[in-house]
């Protein structure tokens, strides 16, 4: 009988062992995908945000562009007005 309590008792510990380390290697498993998916999002902010200023210069480029359509096509009406 105190043979079986000792095997169930060795057989427990050796499971819980086994259960402690495979929970310490998914933990460092979860920490790496963790970091690189940290790295990733920050990796794309970075990129998102130098696309959103190079949408920007452009727009401002556009936008300045039309402004002198606008003016030049006012300045054309005005002397077609005269004449």
């Amino acid at each position: 009988m105190l043979e079986i309590f000792a095997a169930v008792t060795g057989a427990s510990v050796t499971a819980a062992a086994m259960s402690i380390n495979n929970a310490g290697k998914q933990n460092l498993q979860t920490r790496e995908t963790l970091a690189r998916l940290t790295i990733a999002v920050e990796n794309l902010a970075e990129r998102l945000n130098v696309f959103h200023d190079d949408v920007m210069r452009k727009d401002s480029e556009v936008f300045q562009r039309l402004r002198n359509l606008e003016a030049s096509v006012a300045r054309l009406e005005g002397q077609q007005k005269r004449t």
